[in-house]
Parts: structure tokens; C-alpha cells; sequence
């Protein structure tokens, strides 16, 4: 597993976001704080404080792929 902080501020971002996640095969959960969504589920972002930053956990330790394409929304 691999675990990144993340920002999504924007509506635009959380669009984003969720097009490259559902391109690629992996599981992926957003936590914040005791709230965990589907990261490939538009709604369920939206229902998160995206005010804040949000950990983003990938199940699969060999995502590099994934991680290049959400460069941008990396904080830390």
C-alpha cells in the first residue's frame, strides 16, 4: 500500500482526479480524518472537507504510473 496527501480544492481538480484514477486498476481509498471514500467516486469526494488536505491510499505498491499523473495534487 501506498499512502500520499493530497489537494483537491477545485471542482475542477476533483474531475481530474477521478478521470486518471478510473483509468488505472487499482483500489484506491481518500481518507479524512475518520471519513474513507471510493477515490474513483465523484460523489464521494464531494462529500469530503476538501478544504483540507486528504490522504489518499493506493493497495498496490507498484502504482508509479498513478503517482506520475497525480503529481500535481501531491502536497508535502
Amino acid at each position: 500500500m501506498r499512502a500520499v496527501n493530497i489537494k483537491l480544492s477545485l471542482a475542477e481538480n476533483v474531475k481530474s482526479f477521478v478521470n486518471i484514477a478510473n483509468r488505472h486498476p487499482y483500489d484506491i481509498d481518500l481518507r479524512a480524518g475518520r471519513h474513507v471514500v471510493d477515490g474513483k467516486s465523484i460523489l464521494g469526494i464531494f462529500s469530503l472537507d476538501l478544504s483540507k488536505p486528504i490522504t489518499m491510499e493506493v493497495y498496490d505498491d507498484h502504482c508509479e504510473d498513478l503517482m506520475e499523473e497525480i503529481k500535481p495534487f501531491i502536497i508535502g
